[in-house]
């Protein structure tokens, strides 16, 4: 009698949990391989499945794998921040590897309506990205077996003469290198599956993410790191018919495919592409079953933002799919469904590589005539919108509109800046730091996608944020243009090669009476800390001033020698070279006499250099916490402490006089570490704080602070509990951006020049503003919602609400944020709000804090 699936099933698990497994349990039955191609186990000297696979033995095998196969090719595609190599093997058929160039532009005709693209005999092209999160490592393990089959089946020559694949072992080498490293070191040889193994519990912030602590797999939109980059450039080049992406998910679960469910699409995305995607499903259903694995899809997963690997390429005519396996977490588990070990994960993964290969090379035209169609009907859709283009700029910021420039300029978009300034429905937009991005062009659906907002849904619930809206979140004039006034402006293409950022200048001459610099620009928390450095005195106008010709705002810096004792064309000569690096003017002044108030004036106040501590480890959001430490390393090059929490105590904190608290649990600390803290502020401290810290904080009395409650829970006799995933889920604010209303003359918003900005918000924690009115320099409109999903029930929780809010302990300040001020490291126009309380937050009045 035949077994049942799960009896079938179960045995998979049981065989490969309890005996070591060779290459044959991995590979599919039929295929004879060529054995000049070297296997896994004969460079890495042991069985795929065995150990995990560290970043470098991947490399090491994939060279070997290139060397040996004349299918194959191996190039480096750039370095992580740790300086791994990224790489990528390109496999196909040896007389396509000649003509590589080739295949590449008749691809590139896929985008181009204006030319015929052979979609009858191009060969369809599958890129195949692994692990994305560093921790989920059977996609990265599988790719050895991957490579080999596809480098060594004898029986698949034929097929690649019509396939191109694109292989990248380890999209984040950085967190699979930490996350190998640990479980490597915390393997028995005499394995019992216990989940309370240490084997399970990696430690603090985990292998899921990059250098800086970030996830990747929300950064191909954003591309705000260098893993980013070098990988969605081999997406432009390539413009891939399918684009896999494994990942791992809860020991407990089973295997998701793609789709996702239907009803949570992007409505930019085609319907064509769900079609397509569930026909390649069938492939992975198939395979899945000849091996008796358990599988689901259509459940769970959405396809709703861009950003996302399996999501990016939607919205290009292409197909991302997304494997969600099981996770052992280490060599083996205990799960709901018995013992879990790593090869069975493994196994899964490339059965649902070699199911995506077949669906590739039997789909390969339809595929390719979907890209073709999708880019064909792009100018109907382009007609039938209003919106011809959109500009975006800053009259007093030049550092943020280039780096929405560069953005978009990595994902294959024209952009243009303006060659003279021009005045569109009353708002100016100037020559030098303005930008154009016509719709009239291929990447129309994403160029939608980046500008777009929406406040309607089919779906109330999201896999990830809502909105993402990019002139909002750099905080830029911006608005849609149609093709009249598109027509008036005189504008030149910029590409990444020719799009460069001004340096900043001194203008004026050595032996001047004092430098000013005002604080309007990104970059000027950067060139603050070097100035302050360099042993200048640094002293900050609260006030307007101003001389012959030129206004300073409040914010605007006065810098003198202070004890550097430099002469004084040594003294110009170190600020210019300031400027210049940190991309800011600088001025010059002749005098001290200066009209509002002069510059020997009491509401000039000097400044301390910012030593700062960011605590880390325990509870603290490692996300939070590591955009904060990306913010200052790599934007503005401050130095900054990673504080463990556990350090917290006696006089550890004498050293900073400024620390951040990210959004986290900080129970750990309990009374004493509370009180550490306590006594650090009250002598003069400034203490930022978000989220849950600021629970913590108002929970031992460390600064006044009051939360609304939120939403009431649902009420009603009786409803059916088929739907309580949904209802509860609903209520979840996954990410959306909000109106919010800054007091420009507050230290907080510095630099600032209108009130109105755009913040970001990803729970449900409502802040009650403060009874001092001065103490709430950033609130809520009480239209918040700008551009996101948010529950009706969570609206009277943000109305009016308290963004920043400050309290008073002792001579010290807490500066409290209720929403993420650096978001995913792509949140531009919030960043200074941030910097501004580690910079001016000593500055802030005793009375106007609560």
């Amino acid at each position: 009698m035949k077994r049942s699936l799960l009896s079938l099933f179960l045995s998979f698990f049981i065989l490969s949990s309890y005996a070591q497994v060779d290459l044959s349990y991995y590979l599919p039955v039929g295929y004879t391989y060529d054995e000049s191609i070297p296997t896994p186990k004969e460079i890495l000297g042991y069985e795929v499945g065995e150990w995990h696979a560290t970043h470098d033995q991947l490399v090491m095998y994939m060279k070997a794998v290139a060397e040996a196969s004349d299918r194959v090719t191996f190039e480096e595609i750039g370095r992580t921040y740790e300086k791994r190599p990224q790489v990528l093997l390109t496999i196909t058929s040896s007389a396509n590897l000649g003509r590589i160039d080739q295949i590449k532009a008749e691809r590139a005709k896929l985008r181009d309506s204006r030319t015929s693209a052979d979609v009858e005999n191009m060969p369809v092209v599958m890129f195949m990205g692994y692990s994305v999160h560093g921790n989920e490592p059977s996609g990265a393990n599988a790719s050895l077996l991957a490579a080999y089959h596809f480098a060594a089946a004898n029986e698949i020559e034929a097929d690649l003469a019509d396939m191109v694949l694109l292989l990248d072992p380890a999209l984040n080498p950085d967190g699979l290198n930490r996350f190998s490293s640990w479980v490597n070191s915390h393997k028995s040889y005499t394995m019992n599956g216990d989940p309370n193994n240490r084997e399970f519990s990696e430690a603090w912030p985990r292998g899921r993410t990059n250098h800086y602590w970030f996830d990747l797999n929300r950064d191909w939109l954003p591309v705000q790191h260098p893993e980013s980059r070098n990988r969605v450039r081999v997406f432009q080049d390539w413009l891939p018919n399918i684009h896999l992406d494994f990942h791992e998910m809860g020991t407990n679960s089973t295997f998701f495919f793609q789709p996702g469910v239907p009803a949570r699409m992007h409505p930019l995305t085609p319907e064509k592409n769900l079609e397509l995607t569930a026909k390649i499903g069938t492939y992975h259903a198939s395979a899945l079953d000849k091996i008796g694995s358990l599988y689901f899809n259509q459940e769970s997963y959405d396809d709703y933002y861009y950003g996302k690997g399996s999501t990016y390429p939607d919205v290009q005519g292409s197909i991302g799919i997304l494997f969600e396996q099981a996770s052992s977490r280490g060599h083996l588990q205990q799960s709901a469904n018995g013992m879990l070990s790593f090869p069975f994960t493994i196994k899964n993964q490339f059965t649902a590589n070699l199911s995506s290969y077949e669906a590739a090379k039997e789909m390969r035209q339809e595929l390719n005539t979907f890209m073709s169609d999708f880019y064909n009907n792009i100018e109907n859709e382009v007609n039938a919108d209003p919106n011809k283009a959109y500009i975006f700029g800053n009259e007093q910021d030049d550092a943020k509109s280039y780096h929405l420039a560069d953005l978009i300029l990595q994902h294959d978009i024209k952009v243009f800046s303006l060659n003279e300034d021009i005045t569109v429905n009353g708002r100016r937009f100037k020559s030098e730091n303005s930008f154009i991005v016509p719709a009239d062009q291929p990447q129309y659906r994403l160029i939608k996608a980046m500008f777009e907002t929406r406040d309607t849904f089919s779906d109330s619930l999201f896999y990830d944020i809502s909105a993402w809206t990019y002139p909002m979140a750099f905080n830029l004039d911006y608005m849609a243009l149609n093709s009249q006034i598109l027509n008036l402006a005189s504008t030149e293409e910029v590409t990444k090669d020719n799009l460069v950022l001004k340096p900043g200048e001194v203008i004026g001459s050595p032996g001047a009476y004092s430098y000013a610099m005002e604080w309007t620009d990104y970059y000027s928390p950067k060139a603050a800390y070097k100035l302050m450095d360099a042993g200048f005195l640094v002293r900050v106008a609260t006030t307007e001033f101003g001389t012959t010709g030129k206004q300073f705002g409040r914010g605007t810096l006065l810098i003198s020698k202070g004890k550097s004792g430099l002469d004084d064309q040594t003294f110009h000569q170190k600020i210019s070279e300031i400027a210049s690096a940190s991309t800011v003017d600088i001025y010059a002044l002749d005098s001290g006499s200066t009209t509002g108030v002069n510059l020997g004036s009491p509401t000039i106040s000097p400044l301390g250099k910012p030593e700062i501590a960011l605590l880390v480890e325990g509870g603290v959001n490692g996300y939070e916490a590591g955009e904060i430490w990306h913010l200052m390393d790599q934007r503005f090059e401050i130095p900054i402490t990673l504080l463990s929490v556990d350090r917290i105590g006696g006089n550890t904190l004498d050293r900073y006089n400024v620390l951040i608290m990210p959004e986290g649990r900080y129970n750990s600390l309990g009374k004493s570490g509370a009180s550490a803290i306590q006594s650090w502020v009250s002598r003069g401290g400034t203490l930022l704080a978000k989220g849950g810290a600021i629970q913590f904080l108002k929970a031992n009395e460390i600064g006044k602070f009051n939360f609304r409650e939120a939403a009431e829970p649902e009420s009603g006799l009786q409803k059916a509990y088929s739907d309580y995933e949904n209802n509860r889920g609903a209520r979840v604010t996954g990410g959306a951006i909000f109106n919010a209303t800054l007091d420009l003359t507050h230290p907080i918003g510095y630099g600032y020049t209108t009130s109105d900005i755009h913040t970001f918000r990803n729970d449900n924690s409502f802040m009650e503003p403060s009874e001092n009115p001065y103490a709430n320099p950033l609130v809520y409109t009480d239209q918040p919602l700008a551009s996101g999903y948010l529950h009706p029930s969570n609206l009277p929780g943000i109305q009016n609400g308290s963004v920043i809010q400050i309290s008073g302990v002792g001579r010290g300040r807490v500066v409290a944020f209720a929403d993420n001020m650096n978001f995913r490291g792509f949140w531009f126009g919030t960043n200074k709000l941030f910097m501004n309380a580690v910079f001016f937050g000593q500055v802030i009045q005793s009375g106007t804090a609560r």
